[in-house]
Parts: structure tokens; sequence; C-alpha cells
């Protein structure tokens, strides 16, 4: 019973009314005057103090204050996060083609088959059937042929006929690009290639027909195009400015596959960086070419 009289006269006391009156001090007129509980005082006082802790927050979050807060990322900070996190993500990104790239060749050289391409089991599962597939010669395909053979009755040739043996010397190969060489090839040095300076977004070309095995970029060697050619020659071309062609795009010798940039890590200036590796084994490119 104790108890409860206590809390009824704690009730009491926080909902008794008591008169808060402001008088002129002359007069003694009473120029304002409230009745006020102890209730009424602390429900205005919470009331406040949650507006004021709101209104604070919204200051931080939606104003500039917040850039004061010592800690808090200016927004400059924040955009360059933004930055190097999507590159980051790119990084990555080319990272992963790389090492996809790395796993196909290594699959292809261990004779298994590369990841995502058709196993001989699916093909056999799917066969096509030939009757299925028509053929129509047209009038253009005939014209063609015949411009074709045409021009090989004057085709001379250094091969003999019937001599099916690879000899790099008397292949013709097309220059890439006209410029200065300035970086020789050094295989002692590490420097598998040769280095030919020239104006930035010059025409980079095929050495020879082949197909493009692989088009991306690198950290260190920026935006680079590789072709296989026949009989074991590949062939490199690092720094570009911008690729024109896709892997598996099939090229023709003397047709334009990049633009000279300085891209890449290991640059000092608009240059294209050319390899040439016949039978794994890098070879001296201006032994059979002239970049004047």
């Amino acid at each position: 019973m104790a108890d409860i009289d206590k809390k009824k006269k704690l009730v009491e006391k926080l909902r008794f009314k008591y008169r808060l009156a402001i008088f002129n001090e002359q007069t003694f007129e009473e120029v304002f005057g409230m009745r006020l509980s102890r209730l009424n005082v602390f429900f205005s006082i919470g009331v406040s103090s949650v507006l004021l802790i709101i209104f604070v927050i919204y200051l931080i979050a939606f104003t500039g204050l917040r850039e004061y807060i010592p800690g808090y990322p200016s927004g400059l900070e924040r955009r360059l996060i933004i930055q190097n996190s999507q590159r980051v993500d790119s990084l990555i990104l080319e990272i992963e083609k790389r090492d996809r790239f790395f796993r196909d060749i290594r699959a292809i050289m261990s004779g298994e088959t590369p990841e995502g391409a058709t196993s001989e089991d699916e093909i056999k599962n799917n066969p096509v059937s030939s009757s299925k597939v028509s053929f129509k010669k047209s009038e253009e395909d005939s014209i063609f042929r015949e411009q074709v053979e045409r021009e090989e009755k004057f085709n001379l040739s250094a091969f003999e006929p019937g001599n099916t043996n690879f000899e790099l010397e008397h292949r013709f190969l097309f220059t890439p690009l006209k410029g200065v060489v300035v970086n020789k090839f050094g295989e002692s040095q590490g420097h598998y290639g040769v280095d030919i300076v020239a104006e930035e977004g010059a025409r980079v070309s095929a050495v020879l027909d082949g197909t493009v095995i692989f088009t991306g970029w690198t950290v260190e060697t920026g935006y680079v195009v590789q072709i296989q050619h026949s009989n074991n020659l590949i062939s490199f071309y690092k720094h570009n400015e911008r690729l024109l062609k896709s892997m598996g795009d099939k090229v023709q010798a003397g047709e334009a596959i990049a633009h000279v940039g300085n891209s890449g890590e290991l640059t000092t200036g608009p240059h294209l960086h050319f390899e040439l590796w016949y039978n794994g084994v890098a070879i001296d490119a201006e032994q059979y070419m002239s970049f004047d």
C-alpha cells in the first residue's frame, strides 16, 4: 500500500499545475502568465531535444557542413575514391581475361579442350548433316575466282612449286610502322623486340596474313595486339593508342590493326614495341624488314 501511495503522490506532483507569471517591475502589472505542470515541462524539453537532433542531422547529411567534420572526406576525395574503385574493377576484369587466355593456351599446348570450347563428344552427339547444307554459286563468286586465277598467273614466288619448307628469309614481311628505331633487339637485356618512334595515332599494320589471337590491355604494355601467322610465327604490337581488331579476326598483310599510342607503364612516349617470335624463340625483326 505504501508503494502505491508513493506512486500516486509522484503522479500528482507531475500533474500539479504551477503558474509562471511575468510582472512589470514598476507597476507590478502582469505582462505574461501561463500554467504549467512538471509533466508539461518534461514533454516540451523532450520534443525540443528530438527536433534539435533531427535538425542537426539534416544539416550534416544534406549540406556542405559535413565536410568540416574531422575525418570526413571532401567532395574531391570522394570522386577520386569512386574513380579508383572503377579502375580496380577494370583491372580485375583485364586480369581475369589474361588468366583465361593463358589457361586456354596451356590447354591447347597440352592437347586438352579449352574452357568454353566444343568438345569432340558434343560434336559426335550433335552431328550436322551435310545434306541440310546447300551451296549456291553466285555470279560475283565466279568473277572473283577468275580475277584471282588471272593474278596468280603473273605472281612471282620465291618458293619452288611443291616446296613446303618455311624459310623466313624468303618471305616478304610488311613493315608494321615507318619511324625511327630507338631501342633495338637485345635478348640478353630482356628486350625481345624493337621500339619504333612515330607520330601518335599513326597506322600500325599487320606484317603477314594471320589470325588475331589476343587483343587487350595490360598494365605494363597498354593496348596489345597479338597475331598468329602460319608456320609458328607470331607477331606482337604493344603500347597502342587504339585497337582496330578483335580476337578471332582474320587479317591480311598491310592491313591496319591499331594506332600508335603511349599506353602502359613501360613507355616514355608515343611508339610501337614490335616483336617477332618463330617456333617459340624471339628473333630480331630488323634482320627481315626496314623501318626507315
